[in-house]
């Protein structure tokens, strides 16, 4: 078994039961071939939340300090985790990630670049719309429904996946690409957000 499989079974073990998580749209996912899985951020467990409750396995990406640690570096490599510098455009990390797409893996990206405190969604910056565009990815939007509180309920909706066709023809800009996105990711969470995740 792998390091990301342990990891992954080990961190459901633990978060499924504490949050009780409810996951819907996972049949929206492909299969295969290259996904995005696009959500938006309210917590520093959001990862980890994207990463147990989708069937594929997941890369994201992780601040460049967290990698300043020998070990902690080498098992973030191992859960399929890579270095961006934030504030800054980070060309090795947008190599890393369509690098990551070409091979028909998943990347999983929060379009707000950093947790709301708020929990409402914020704007979307332009670099998911840029792997979006670069990409014949498959675009899934996510929903996680807060709050993080000790059993209670957080749900996890997946979208069906975008369609980028028209998109990509007319060269839309990835900013207006990542508006298209988070249009996307608000409907959903709008429209789960009033229902009872114990349904």
């Amino acid at each position: 078994m792998s390091i990301y499989k342990f990891a992954r079974g080990l961190v459901a073990l633990a978060l499924f039961p504490l949050y009780r998580v409810k996951v819907l749209g996972k049949e929206n996912i492909p299969n295969n071939g290259p996904v995005i899985i696009c959500s938006n951020h309210i917590s520093n467990l959001d990862p980890l939340i994207v990463g147990i409750t989708c069937p594929r396995n997941i890369y994201f990406m992780a601040k460049e300090e967290l990698f300043s640690n020998k070990l902690l570096a080498g098992l973030l490599v191992r859960v399929h985790a890579f270095p961006i510098k934030r504030g800054m455009k980070d060309r090795n990390a947008l190599r890393k990630g369509l690098g990551i797409l070409e091979e028909g893996r998943t990347l999983g990206l929060f379009p707000e670049g950093t947790r709301s405190k708020s929990g409402e969604l914020g704007q979307g910056l332009a670099g998911v719309g840029f792997f979006a565009s670069r990409s014949e990815a498959s675009i899934v939007p996510c929903a996680i429904i807060g709050p993080y509180k000790a059993f209670q309920p957080l749900k996890v909706v997946y979208g069906e996946p975008i369609d980028m066709e028209q998109l990509r023809a007319n060269k839309t800009s990835a900013k207006e690409v990542t508006d298209s996105i988070m249009e996307e990711i608000k409907k959903l969470i709008e429209n789960n957000r009033s229902e009872s995740p114990i349904a």
